[in-house]
């Protein structure tokens, strides 16, 4: 055991990345135990990569970029409900015919016995196909169609016949996709999730300002257990929850959340758990206030408080600067403003004038602005940025 200790702890120290893709590739279905291997990544500043039907292999494998610095490549088998075997015929196709060129392409020449509907959908939620089509929710609408598409090819091929309406290669007409809009950003990283097990692109936290309304990360709750602290703010998105009967017939619950610098457990007693039930089941965002228990190297938290943190945010009277590419923006912005409300937010326009000047409006009253609110600010079009301030 001692040798085999050894032989592990040299080859962590001097192949970090091989060896991480490797021990993620032993527990490839195991997605609790991927999400830890991800937060090592993050602590030693390795990259992971996003799955990619043109560059990701059935398992985990290292990749290295153009300056020479190596990350680990998301594996296509480790996408729920797909498997290792039905991508190893994926990259068999991939090696002999090279890149797929669009989504029908890769439709065309894969072997769709061992590709069903589902498997198509956790790919497209998990961002395997963004590289040939950035817009998941319209190629999540087309499944059928890429499916049947694809079996068309397929029975051409085996007949020796060839479409009317072929082009110059004499297959079939490939179809259009439908015209309609991305999930927004909250709406994909639900779907990346259930498709994954953990977020990976993003975090929904991403898009808010959590120190403005005295969130600690979970990261730091060493130091602060440390500096005194016996009560915090936090901030997270629900993984999972596990309920049970208290001795006296009450309910408690075990919760565990994520926020962008881990995963964190909290406990529920029955009058916090009966009053935040309905929120612990939908993926939203979430302010915890938590008493804090420490007893040697085991830290306790104990939930007093939960509330949705975008009424948190908007409640902080968090002000936006929006920047235009041009004028044509204001009208759907203010639609936009108007449909979410009064409230404490304050809105500034930066427009340009040309010859580099810009102008600068002061919107007159207060806004609700919560995340939804600036998710859709930003896919506004003509708009180019928007900053908290």
């Amino acid at each position: 055991y001692a040798l085999v200790d050894y032989q592990t702890a040299y080859f962590k120290a001097n192949y970090p990345v091989a060896f991480l893709a490797a021990s993620m590739t032993l527990d490839i279905h195991n997605t609790d135990k991927l999400n830890t291997f991800r937060q090592e990544l993050d602590r030693l500043h390795i990259a992971l990569l996003p799955p990619d039907v043109n560059r990701s292999d059935p398992v985990f494998s290292v990749e290295t970029g153009e300056d020479g610095t190596q990350a680990i490549r998301y594996a296509l088998g480790a996408i729920k409900g797909v498997g290792v075997e039905a991508m190893r015929g994926l990259v068999a196709a991939r090696e002999a015919g090279g890149p797929f060129a669009d989504p029908f392409d890769l439709a065309r020449r894969v072997d769709l016995r061992s590709m069903n509907k589902r498997l198509w959908e956790n790919m497209i939620r998990a961002g395997a196909f963004d590289a040939l089509e950035p817009n998941r929710a319209r190629l999540h609408g087309a499944v059928d169609t890429l499916h049947g598409h694809g079996s068309a090819e397929a029975a051409e091929r085996s007949s020796g016949q060839s479409s009317l309406f072929g082009g110059a290669g004499g297959g079939l007409e490939t179809p259009a996709l439908p015209e309609i809009p991305d999930w927004d950003m909250m709406e994909r990283l639900k779907h990346e999730f259930e498709a994954i097990g953990f977020y990976l692109s993003a975090h929904p936290l991403d898009s808010f300002n959590t120190a403005r309304v005295g969130a600690v990360p979970s990261g730091q709750l060493a130091d602060r257990v440390k500096g005194g602290a016996t009560q915090i703010k936090m901030a997270g998105v629900v993984m999972s929850k596990r309920e049970m009967s208290t001795r006296n017939g009450g309910r408690m619950a075990f919760v565990v959340l994520s926020d962008a610098s881990g995963v964190f457990e909290v406990t529920l007693f029955s009058e916090v758990l009966a009053a935040a039930r309905p929120l612990l089941d939908g993926g939203t965002p979430l302010l915890l206030t938590v008493d804090l228990q420490s007893n040697g190297d085991m830290m306790r938290l104990t939930c007093q408080r939960i509330e949705p943190l975008d009424e948190a945010v908007a409640r902080s009277g968090l002000g936006l600067t929006i920047f235009l590419g041009d004028g044509k923006a204001v009208k759907p912005l203010h639609a936009l403003l108007e449909r979410e409300g009064q409230g404490r937010g304050r809105v500034n326009l930066m427009v340009p004038l040309g010859d580099g000047r810009e102008a600068e409006i002061v919107l007159p009253r207060g806004y609700a602005i919560g995340a939804k609110t600036r998710a859709a600010l930003r896919s506004t079009q003509g708009v180019v940025d928007v900053r908290e301030v």
